[in-house]
């Protein structure tokens, strides 16, 4: 019987166009290729967010309060999770992520740091509902979602996703989300297509992620990155585009590509802050508090059921 992503895969390949979800991007090699994508110079989104969470600090700290069960959503490598335990000192950590080994050796480094804290790492993905352990409190959580992650889903999805974050919580708890703002078309097109060619390589890596999960015979040679921004959709779009006619195999299918023929994998939907606390609202969220940066380009928001 094919394994769950097998299917999953096969079935966006087929499709016209071809699709790849963004959660094959992170295998070890993607995981380290993004840690790089958020040093680079063009890519604002990790140094604003974290820069205004450090400004508005003590706020932040103040309305979330200390001794939360803290649940990060993509916790990857726990570096946000670092920050947000020195400012809001939970008493429990639950770091979640697809990249499960890629997230025990982060959370070990969590437990080092700060030797009071019960800190757990969770493998799982977050778009088939993750099973968390019966002894994590229910009273106080906070679900972290840094990074404008809940930018990559289509709005349907990301209203799911929400309502998701909301059944985690009982009405004590709340949700500390990131999302990126719109902005200037070049500022938002450098950050998916660095000069470097750090952004090109991620994209390309799924393509290896993918041989490896299925067996097929992706050569990333063939392939070359293309990202654009949607203004219809208010979206970033990164594609795979094949350089020249190529047929790619797997057991069970296969499939030819003309040249020029895109593999789409990934959006990242920017919102204005109404649109999204409007969102915020339909999933259950009903009082919203945000803190932007100076120049409006990303917003950390603060929702209570």
């Amino acid at each position: 019987m094919p394994l769950p992503h097998h299917t999953d895969i096969t079935d966006g390949l087929r499709l016209t166009p071809a699709r790849i979800s963004p959660k094959y991007f992170y295998d070890q090699r993607g995981s380290e290729l993004f840690e790089a994508i958020t040093r680079l110079p063009e890519y604002y989104p990790t140094r604003t967010e974290t820069a205004l969470m450090q400004w508005h600090a003590e706020d932040i700290a103040r309305v979330i309060g200390p001794g939360r069960t803290l649940i990060e959503l993509g916790a990857g490598n726990c570096q946000k999770a670092r920050s947000m335990c020195r400012l809001v000192q939970p008493a429990c950590f639950v770091g979640v992520d697809i990249s499960a080994d890629f997230l025990q050796s982060a959370v070990q480094g969590l437990r080092d740091e700060f030797p009071g804290l019960d800190a757990r790492a969770v493998g799982g993905d977050l778009t088939q509902g993750i099973d968390l352990p019966d002894d994590i409190p229910r009273s106080g959580r906070l679900v972290f979602y840094p990074g404008s992650s809940i930018g990559n889903f289509d709005p349907p999805h990301a209203l799911q996703l929400l309502a998701y974050m909301r059944a985690l919580v009982d009405e004590d708890g709340g949700l500390l989300i990131g999302i990126d703002l719109p902005k200037d078309v070049a500022v938002l097109e450098a950050a998916y297509d660095d000069a470097a060619g750090v952004t090109a390589a991620f994209n390309r890596n799924v393509l290896t992620h993918v041989n490896r999960l299925i067996g097929s015979d992706f050569d990333i040679d063939h392939w070359q990155h293309r990202a654009f921004f949607n203004a219809q959709e208010s979206r970033i779009e990164m594609h795979l585009e094949s350089i020249q006619a190529v047929q790619v195999r797997w057991p069970g299918g296969a499939r030819m590509f003309a040249p020029g023929e895109r593999i789409h994998t990934e959006n990242s939907y920017k919102y204005p802050l109404s649109v999204f606390t409007d969102m915020l609202a339909r999933a259950g969220f009903g009082h919203a508090q945000a803190w932007t940066d100076e120049r409006g380009w990303f917003a950390v928001v603060h929702a209570r059921p």
